[in-house]
């Protein structure tokens, strides 16, 4: 991402920074793409409500382990959460 920013959004959809999701899982970008690629890593996109509204929550899902951003409606990240499935 050329400005800097680690998510993009456009209105409709999201684009997160290979990186910023491999270094979360400890490992390379170019394996995150291959799991990605063979559903071994999966995600999903939810929209805030009411005292959330403008908020979104990306979730990556990888075995047991889960990274979640949460980004204002430009796209800014608020809140990065890792969860080891401990």
């Amino acid at each position: 991402m050329s400005d800097g920013t680690t998510v993009e959004f456009d209105g409709e959809s999201f684009s997160v920074d290979a990186a910023l999701i491999a270094e979360s899982f400890g490992i390379t970008p170019a394996r995150l793409k291959r799991l990605m690629r063979e559903a071994r890593i999966t995600s999903r996109c939810e929209r805030g409500t009411d005292e959330d509204a403008g908020r979104h929550r990306l979730t990556f899902v990888y075995g047991v382990r889960r990274l979640s951003l949460t980004v204002d409606s430009t796209g800014s990240l608020i809140e990065r959460r890792i969860d080891w499935g401990t």
